[in-house]
């Protein structure tokens, strides 16, 4: 069994914490605050974006998870974790020289810039439009060439427990649907971001990138006219996108989980529709 260490143990590295010490490894989980960290995951209070937080990682670690988030929507909150919070680590890994035998970061499909509706796989070409993407691309480019043998997984839109802000909003009445053709949104339910996690540790030699998406890119209107017919509510209002233009510069693709599946992963929720339900059977919740 594996030493490993969750990176900013947050919604992603909480499921895949407690999925590790079910199997028997021995994880710590890295946060600001860990009062929240569920038993078993042994509590690692420390601040990325502070060097000398991270003095007392424990020895021996085998495998590291990045799983961090950004603490605001801002350019500096995304360079702070995917620049300082990530660089700060990997120098701390290599100063103590822990045993590293991977490292992986789970990133975002908002590496692409694509708009119209394409298809792309880990051979497309990045080109993100917005300082999102920026900053998760050079975190990507940061670890990738870092001293460690290292794996990417750039997931889609998370959605689980406690993020189930579409089926509130169909609830309330107060879900939209913007007329004009389908934006798509790459989607994945955060067991499955926690399943692929677990899945590529276990890989003699993962490859370098892998997307995580669910099989079924879904524009936001099919999503909630499904989410109406389950809720026995009516059809969300269709209204004009209040700014065409914007409209058209979003980042509209399908981004294509082949490579993962080639791999060996399993989906418990292949689309939308296996990851709502359960949802719903749960209350929402």
């Amino acid at each position: 069994m594996a030493r490993i260490l969750i990176a900013g143990c947050g919604y992603v590295g909480t499921a895949l914490g407690v999925r590790l010490v079910t199997t028997g490894h021995t994880v710590w989980g890295l946060c600001r605050r860990t009062d929240a960290l569920p038993r078993g995951i042994h509590p690692l209070a420390a601040d990325l974006t502070t060097p000398q937080t991270l003095r007392g990682l424990p020895p021996g670690l085998e495998y590291v998870f990045y799983t961090a988030a950004p603490d605001g929507s801002s350019d500096e909150a995304y360079s702070a974790a995917y620049g300082d919070g990530l660089r700060n680590l990997l120098d701390t890994l290599t100063g103590q020289r822990q045993p590293i035998q991977r490292v992986f970061l789970t990133s975002s499909t908002a590496v692409y810039g694509q708009s119209a509706g394409e298809w792309v796989d880990e051979t497309s070409p990045t080109a993100p439009t917005h300082f999102t993407g920026l900053r998760l691309l050079e975190g990507e480019r940061l670890l990738l060439r870092g001293p460690f043998p290292a794996t990417v997984l750039r997931l889609g839109g998370i959605y689980g427990p406690g993020r189930t802000r579409l089926i509130e909003r169909m609830r309330q009445g107060a879900a939209v649907c913007q007329k004009g053709p389908p934006v798509y949104i790459n989607r994945i339910h955060r067991d499955d971001s926690a399943g692929a996690l677990q899945h590529l540790m276990g890989l003699p030699q993962p490859d370098s990138l892998y997307l995580g998406v669910d099989h079924e890119p879904a524009d936001l209107c099919t999503v909630l006219r499904w989410l109406a017919a389950q809720l026995g509510a009516p059809p969300p209002r269709s209204e004009a996108a209040p700014d065409p233009d914007r409209q058209r510069r979003r980042s509209n693709k399908r981004a294509s989980n082949a490579r993962l599946v080639a791999s060996g992963y399993r989906f418990r929720y292949p689309g939308f529709r296996e990851g709502y339900a359960a949802l719903l059977a749960a209350g929402g919740a």
